[in-house]
C-alpha cells in the first residue's frame, strides 16, 4: 500500500461524525482545516496503543487548536469483525469528551487513499493541504512513562514557527488497520 507521503497534497474527504448520535452529521477535511493546517489521526477504540495514548492525543489536539491547526480522528476499522469500532461505540467514546471530531470511514476508502497502516497514525498537513509529517506521535504510545521523543509535536512546533521539519517521516507504532476482506 502506498498512500500519502511528505510532499503529497491531501485529498478531500467527507465522513460521518460520531459526535452526531443519529449519524446525520458529516465532516470534511475543509471543515477541519485551521489557518495553519490540520492533524489527521487514524485511530480506533480497541487498540491498546490508541488507548494508551488517548490523554496525549487529546492534549496534542488541544495544543493544535490553540495554534490554529485543525484536528480530526478517523476510524477505518472493520466494525463487523471489531464491534468495539462500530459507529455506536465511536459515538459513546466521542460523548465522553473528545476535543475533536471523530469520523467513521465505513468504506475504508479514506484509509486506503491516505495509505494508513496503523492505529494511531498521524498526518500533519500545512495550510495548502500538503503533508509535511507522517508517522507516530512519539516513541512509546502504550506507556507515556517511556516516551523519549515527540516527533509529531516537534513537527507542529516547526510548522507554527515557520521552520523546517527535521523529521518528516517516521514509522507509526500501533495495531494494524483492520481491513475488510
Amino acid at each position: 500500500m502506498s498512500g500519502l507521503e511528505p510532499g503529497d497534497v491531501a485529498p478531500e474527504f467527507i465522513l460521518k461524525n460520531a459526535k452526531s448520535e443519529d449519524a446525520s452529521e458529516y465532516t470534511s477535511l475543509d471543515q477541519i482545516m485551521g489557518k495553519n493546517g490540520a492533524v489527521i489521526v487514524f485511530e480506533c477504540n480497541h487498540c491498546p496503543y490508541v488507548v494508551g495514548s488517548i490523554e496525549r492525543i487529546n492534549n496534542i489536539a488541544t495544543y493544535a487548536s490553540e495554534n490554529n491547526i485543525g484536528f480530526v480522528g478517523i476510524n477505518s476499522n472493520d466494525a463487523i469483525k471489531y464491534p468495539d469500532d462500530s459507529f455506536q461505540a465511536m459515538h459513546k467514546r466521542a460523548m465522553k469528551g473528545m476535543p475533536y471530531p471523530y469520523l467513521h470511514d465505513e468504506t475504508q476508502e479514506v484509509a486506503k487513499e491516505w495509505g494508513a497502516e496503523r492505529t494511531p497514525e498521524f498526518y500533519l498537513i500545512d495550510s495548502n493541504k500538503t503533508v509535511i509529517y507522517r508517522g507516530r506521535m512519539d516513541d512509546s504510545p502504550k506507556n507515556p512513562m517511556n516516551v523519549s521523543s515527540s516527533e509529531l509535536l516537534d513537527a507542529i512546533n516547526a510548522l507554527i514557527s515557520n521552520e523546517s521539519i527535521l523529521v518528516s517521516r517516521t514509522e507509526s507504532i500501533g495495531c494494524s488497520v483492520k481491513w475488510k476482506v
